[in-house]
């Protein structure tokens, strides 16, 4: 176990610093196209929305991330084709799309014998899921730039004009319903990673908490990919949706500037009170990290509320205030 505290910034990852680079980025992206495909939304929600006729085409593109470096540490590739999918496909439910087909970008600093294979498993299962095709994709072989491999993708769903949700209904006394996550899902594997490279554990190693189960194989552990979201808005009053990834609950400004009060969170799996003990991370660092056992938000209005915890499983966690965003007594933002 380290002495020192870890942090996301000090493995690399500084989210101020991305939210400054994605402003230069986008800063210097001025041209709309007018009239039949124009841009419904402006860049920086989850997804991306154009004119359609009747219909909005949503668009999303993610990767996996550092992830798959664990995936090559523990040689298990078969998974990490549902994460990319997943991220994807969140990203687009947290509009109120429906995904309908998916394009893939591999990057390989060399090809090997059964890997493409494993890829493609998981990919092919993320689809299943996800109940869209895969249409095509990219393979590039870059070993100047690449070392290992990179997998990333393109999502495209649709949703009727009317039925697009941004988070413009939130209001106050709405609650928060919260979806499991798996664990970790694929935002914070640099932390992650630096962790238990200064732990006393290797990825191989069984976990403390779960002697049935490696510590890789817990981390490979694929994000969960929430279709329910759309059982929910065809049949309740939905207010609005949030995919938690990178930056935790600070996510939760994409969709409104009202606040977020959880006064009765859900419960972290074991594998981030592991993290956190042997990075000796803050709970605020976790929260500003890592979903910490919620992956997706659901806000509705009260008189709804329990019906959609029936339908998903989910779970009230507290419901939209004036400002801030609280985890009990932790103030996050």
């Amino acid at each position: 176990m380290t002495d020192k505290e870890q942090t996301y910034a000090a493995s690399g990852v500084d989210i101020r610093m991305e939210e400054d680079t994605i402003k230069s980025l986008t800063k210097k992206m001025t041209f709309k196209r007018e009239g039949f495909g124009a841009p419904l939304t402006e860049i920086g929600h989850y997804a991306g929305l154009i004119d359609f006729g009747e219909f909005a085409i949503a668009m999303t593109t993610d990767g996996v991330g550092s992830k798959v470096l664990i995936a090559n540490e523990m040689g298990k590739w078969n998974t990490v084709g549902i994460d990319c999918i997943a991220m994807n496909v969140n990203d687009l439910l947290a509009i109120g799309a429906e995904p309908v087909a998916f394009v893939d970008y591999l990057a390989l600093e060399k090809h090997k014998p059964g890997f493409a294979a494993e890829i493609g498993e998981g990919l092919s299962k993320g689809a299943e899921i996800s109940r869209m095709s895969i249409v095509g994709g990219e393979t590039a072989t870059l070993p100047d730039i690449i070392k290992g491999f990179d997998l990333a993708g393109t999502c495209i769903g649709f949703v009727k004009k009317e039925n697009v949700l941004t988070g413009e209904k939130i209001k106050e006394g709405d609650v928060i319903i919260g979806l499991k996550s798996t664990g970790v899902h694929s935002n914070g594997y640099s932390l992650v990673r630096k962790i238990i490279k200064e732990s006393p554990y290797e990825y191989q190693d069984y976990c403390p908490y779960n002697p049935k189960k490696t510590i890789g194989d817990e981390l490979l552990t694929p994000t969960a990919i929430y279709m329910e979201v759309l059982d929910v808005i065809k049949k309740y009053e939905v207010h609005g949706l949030a995919h938690i990834t990178g930056s935790g609950l600070l996510k939760l400004h994409r969709i409104t500037k009202l606040g977020f009060d959880f006064t009765d969170p859900m419960e972290p799996p074991a594998i981030f009170k592991f993290l956190q003990e042997q990075g000796k991370v803050s709970d605020l660092e976790m929260y500003k990290t890592f979903n910490m056992g919620m992956g997706f938000v659901i806000i509705v209005p009260e008189d709804v509320a329990q019906y959609v915890v029936g339908m998903t499983g989910g779970k009230i966690v507290g419901k939209i205030v004036k400002s801030g965003i609280k985890v009990k007594d932790l103030v996050i933002d």
